[in-house]
């Protein structure tokens, strides 16, 4: 794989690997995603609009550099913007590839952040000389203020030059509450919306904390991903409980979706609405309970993302996507291709599926 350079959401030429639940592999154009759907599927995706996390200044105790990178909360409430949970890094911005980015000055709790207009004081040091919880000065409109104006998307070295926050925005996206985009919304489009609708396939969505992908720190991104609020609207919950009665398949297009369903489905299997926050790391050996297929980008081995997968396909079927993945020279990172991945019937398990309504 190669890495995506450029931050265009559809590019004409964007592909899709397609891996059935038979274990069958195939390549298409991304732009015929929609033909993947069947009447009746219920696909969800992740509403979150991306907070401009990314916040420069300076460690008030030292007068050294110092970058904050938002990177969880324990609400989605508006007025709930306080505190964060942040991962710090030293002098350096976004040209330098984050796993060689230096480290901040120490830190100890009651230290001050000034971050341009912002004012933060370190309340936690969370085991790791980078990650902290921050509490920021000010009203709730003041410390939103503050990052409008000074805060810019979190963004890596593969992207070349300095991203707008509207280029992290999915065509649907609502409440900023993601950390990084949840960028396989953005396969989605009005058009294929309309496509979906016409052809009777339904679509709902959730709104969930999308979280960072990467520390540059192997101790740090081990602990990924962190926990992330999510919010499951009334409609959607019912939608889930109709798919399920009915049999057909629910289709989640994101990490972050599967996280939020599989999390609020807990051991019942039953989605309600409400909030909650996803504290799960899901894998190999992870029981999907909700979703019977994901549309996401192209991850590497070891990713927290890629770990996800492993719950969808055993690591042979894996293997031969990643073969192919590599010798088509798909692009990977947010703005790159996407695979569409079907949970096998190995995953599946050889018990007839429960379905209960919500």
């Amino acid at each position: 794989m190669i890495a995506a350079s450029a931050a265009v959401q559809r590019p004409p030429d964007a592909r899709l690997l397609v891996a059935d639940r038979g274990g069958a592999v195939n390549h298409w154009q991304r732009s015929e995603l929609v033909r993947l759907f069947r009447a009746g599927d219920l696909v969800i995706a992740n509403d979150a609009a991306t907070l401009p996390a990314s916040l420069s200044g300076t460690h008030l105790p030292t007068g050294r550099q110092i970058e904050a990178r938002l990177a969880g909360r324990d609400s989605l409430a508006p007025d709930r913007v306080k505190d964060f949970v942040a991962v710090l890094f030293g002098a350096g911005d976004f040209r330098m590839r984050t796993e060689d980015r230096p480290l901040p000055p120490p830190v100890r709790p009651g230290d001050l952040l000034s971050l341009g207009p912002l004012r933060g004081t370190v309340t936690r040091s969370l085991n790791h000389p980078r990650l902290v919880t921050l509490a920021f000065d000010g009203s709730p409109r003041e410390i939103w203020e503050g990052l409008a104006r000074h805060g810019r998307p979190i963004q890596y070295s593969h992207m070349p030059t300095a991203l707008a926050i509207w280029d992290t925005w999915t065509p649907l996206a609502g409440p900023p509450v993601a950390f990084e985009p949840p960028s396989s919304g953005f396969v989605l489009d009005w058009n294929a919306l309309a496509s979906m609708h016409s052809g009777r396939i339904r679509f709902a969505t959730i709104t969930h904390a999308a979280g960072i992908s990467s520390t540059g720190d192997p101790a740090l991104d081990a602990l990924l991903p962190f926990d992330e609020p999510y919010r499951i609207p009334i409609s959607t919950a019912v939608a889930i409980g109709q798919a399920r009665s009915q049999g057909r398949r629910i289709i989640a297009v994101g990490t972050t979706v599967v996280r939020a369903l599989e999390h609020a489905a807990g051991l019942e299997g039953i989605v309600r609405a409400g909030e909650g926050i996803a504290t799960q790391r899901i894998g190999a050996s992870s029981r999907l309970r909700i979703t019977d297929a994901i549309v996401s980008g192209t991850h590497e081995p070891g990713t927290s993302h890629y770990e996800l997968l492993r719950a969808f396909a055993d690591d042979d079927l894996l293997g031969r996507m990643d073969d192919e993945l590599d010798a088509h020279a798909y692009r990977t990172h947010e703005f790159g291709d996407s695979v569409f991945l079907e949970r096998t019937e190995s995953k599946a398990g050889s018990a007839e599926r429960r379905f209960a309504a919500a």
